[in-house]
């Protein structure tokens, strides 16, 4: 059974940081690419960064360039996310996501439950 959990949310000040992890189990974690997404009060579901199943590829929105960081770590079955210069329009629920395309036809798809990042004074 696949699970994502994410871990390091919590209360930063404007121009602090913040590290996220997410660990994963119950799948081939090698096989997926990471992502992190977020998603603020009423607004939709955003992608924040992203890391390819090998490492060898990341991309970031735009607001986040310069500032966040993902990594990961398949020997451990983790993905990171670290953040500095935190702005309070960082602040959102943040999700890890795992998701593989196997063929065309069979893809898995994997969200963890969120954790709050608040960036307020």
């Amino acid at each position: 059974q696949a699970q994502l959990v994410e871990s390091g949310g919590g209360l930063v000040q404007p121009g602090g940081s913040l590290r996220l992890s997410c660990a994963a189990s119950g799948i081939t974690f090698s096989n997926y690419a990471m992502s992190w997404y977020r998603q603020a009060a009423g607004k939709e579901r955003e992608l924040v960064a992203a890391i390819t199943s090998a490492g060898g590829s990341t991309n970031y929105v735009d607001s986040v360039k310069g500032r966040f960081t993902i990594s990961r770590d398949d020997a451990k079955n983790t993905v990171s996310l670290q953040m500095n210069t935190l702005k309070p329009e960082d602040t959102a629920v943040y999700f890890c996501n795992a998701y593989w395309r196997r063929t065309n036809a069979i893809k898995f798809d994997y969200w963890g439950q969120g954790t709050q990042v608040t960036v307020s004074s």
